[in-house]
């Protein structure tokens, strides 16, 4: 998934600020030490009013129309003062006076506050852009009028040009944390920002049909008045040619040249200063886990010759003559599986899997999302350096969960691994997930919105093992794409911490993956350059999988006849996004309660 969704819930880069500067002092005098409920109420509202692009992607518009400079000094030391003073708060209550639940509850609040303020030890504001996760993208997307931005009343209208307003501040202030950078010998690989630059390019164009954020203004709603139309025509013209194209072109320049020179010709974190440090945080982040760059390695390696042997099979299956190289090579360039010719046609076939498996989700599942489901296209700014994700629906089930998926070329698109992209981003990976956690009225506010890459991409990619089991796979090519899909997460394990712990380059990396592989030069290219973009998190794919494997095979064994894969499902998704150890103390409970 980020992964737009990863931008939105970790609340890294996304940024807030509060209508009333007061809120944080008037909270801490009235929070009593014997109301649980109360403090973690305070978190949540606290934090919407921090990261108030997390409200948005909610669906909470209460704070719309604010965007603070989260690369300022003031802003991190408010994010400091916030998780250091509910750690405190939360700590505070006994275990022995909660339910199980409020254990869970603040079991999971310590732990965000643990990750938030070691965070805040690394200077990540010296990288506040590259080509993959960061704020200009999620603004885009925003601007776009097909985000998570409303634009249906005049106000909405005026809180975005407020909310851009806040956005010009960052993004003069990111140039100067970049050049700071460049003085500390903190700054983004070459290659990261070559494919930064496009990105910014197209947003300097003056030519407001083709200005994306120029587009709301394109799509007036029918019962705005002429007035209304002129009046934000106009400031939506002033915004985008006086503040957008200026600041694009500013940051654009200054990235194409001061930056681009001094840019890293090094792949992995580990060359800044303090990089081994922020890496093994990074793992810890993303794995929940105190797994070690090595222990990984290893396990990617294991995995990686386990799936090898699998794809050996399904090769021999076709009747392939070969080795598995030149089979990989052979799905990758094999035109049967290029069927398409329109970007459309990519859509249909995504809605046809869903119809597929539909009658066995019935059975492998009781809890089921009621909030709606759409597959579109990538937005074409973003496309070309954008991989398939999920996009939730909000909270109030208004806004359909979105499985987007890129398609720069529909002659070119290989359907080999659909079946299993769509059991991963859509139904029953992300959008099961994060719906029933959303909608989930038991849990408190604050773990509706939690996003934990160990657990939430370990089920989606858990989800991927179910196609048999929902009617799918069965076309060899199409078990095969599961298969490629898995090794691409085990290759993660290698490559990541081969980059980032071992000095891999990318060039190393690049010839690792398509050795093992069916993936796509282009695509692989692409998926390196993110690793390098965001250490750590394409760990937990795979470690949050063999985890839920793991307690999925253990109640098997130790249930034996009173085993219920509905039950265990429930189980693992009926309380919302948790750290793997919370997840697996639950499960053991549950085994127990059983037998």
């Amino acid at each position: 998934m980020k992964k737009i969704l990863m931008l939105v819930c970790i609340a890294i880069t996304v940024s807030a600020c509060k209508k009333d500067p007061k809120t944080n002092s008037e909270t801490e005098m009235t929070v009593s030490p014997t109301d649980f409920q109360t403090v973690l109420d305070a978190y949540h509202e606290e934090s919407l009013q921090l990261y108030p692009l997390n409200a948005t992607s909610a669906g909470d518009n209460r704070y719309n129309d604010l965007f603070p400079n989260v690369l300022s000094e003031e802003f991190k030391a408010k994010e400091k003062e916030f998780y250091t003073a509910f750690k405190e708060k939360i700590s505070f209550f006994k275990d022995a006076d909660l339910t199980e639940s409020e254990q869970l509850s603040k079991a999971i609040l310590i732990w965000e506050c643990d990750m938030n303020l070691s965070r805040l030890t690394f200077r990540e504001d010296y990288t506040p852009i590259n080509q993959m996760w960061t704020v200009q993208l999620s603004m885009g997307q925003y601007a776009s009028g097909e985000g998570a931005q409303p634009f249906k009343t005049v106000q909405d209208y005026k809180n975005w040009l407020k909310r851009v307003d806040g956005y010009l501040v960052w993004m003069a202030y990111a140039k100067e944390r970049m050049t700071e950078g460049i003085a500390a010998g903190h700054v983004l690989p070459k290659s990261l920002i070559e494919k930064v630059l496009p990105q910014l390019k197209s947003l300097t164009t003056t030519n407001l049909d083709e200005n994306l954020f120029y587009s709301p203004a394109k799509k007036f709603p029918d019962s705005f008045s002429p007035e209304d139309k002129k009046e934000l025509t106009d400031a939506y013209k002033v915004m985008v040619l006086n503040k957008i194209v200026p600041a694009y072109h500013q940051l654009h320049d200054f990235m194409n040249t001061t930056y681009l020179e001094a840019g890293r010709t090094t792949s992995g974190i580990a060359s800044i200063p303090n990089g081994e440090a922020y890496y093994n945080h990074q793992i810890k982040l993303y794995t929940t886990t105190n797994m070690t760059a090595d222990e990984i390695h290893q396990l990617g390696l294991s995995e990686v010759a386990r799936i090898l042997s699998e794809m050996e099979k399904v090769k021999t299956q076709v009747g392939f003559k070969g080795d598995l190289i030149s089979f990989f090579d052979h799905v990758r360039n094999n035109k049967a599986l290029m069927p398409f010719t329109k970007p459309q046609q990519v859509i249909d076939n995504f809605n046809k899997i869903h119809a597929t498996m539909k009658p066995q989700v019935d059975r492998l599942f009781d809890l089921q999302p009621k909030t709606a489901f759409e597959v579109r296209r990538t937005e074409a700014f973003r496309e070309n350096s954008a991989s398939a994700e999920y996009n939730p629906g909000s909270l109030d089930g208004t806004r359909p969960g979105i499985f987007y998926t890129p398609i720069p070329d529909a002659t070119k698109y290989n359907v080999f691994s659909d079946e299993s992209l769509f059991l991963h981003e859509a139904i029953p990976g992300h959008h099961f997930q994060i719906s029933l956690q959303q909608e989930n009225q038991d849990l408190p506010a604050f773990r509706k919105t939690l996003w934990y890459s160990a657990y939430g991409e370990g089920w989606a990619l858990y989800s991927e093992s179910l196609g048999k089991e929902l009617g799918l796979y069965t076309d060899p090519y199409q078990y095969f794409g599961m298969l490629s899909a898995e090794m691409h997460r085990a290759i993660r394990l290698v490559v990541d911490t081969g980059i980032h712990s071992k000095g891999w380059t990318r060039e190393q990396a690049i010839k690792y993956s398509l050795q093992n592989e069916a993936e796509s030069e282009e695509g692989i290219i692409s998926e390196i350059e993110r690793y390098m973009a965001n250490p750590g998190q394409a760990l937990s794919y795979k470690i949050g999988q063999l985890k839920i494997r793991q307690l999925r095979a253990k109640a098997e064994s130790e249930l034996g006849d009173k085993f219920d894969i509905a039950q265990f499902h429930n189980q693992v998704l009926e309380s919302g996004c948790l750290p793997l150890a919370l997840l697996e103390t639950k499960i053991d409970k549950w085994i127990a309660s059983k037998k």
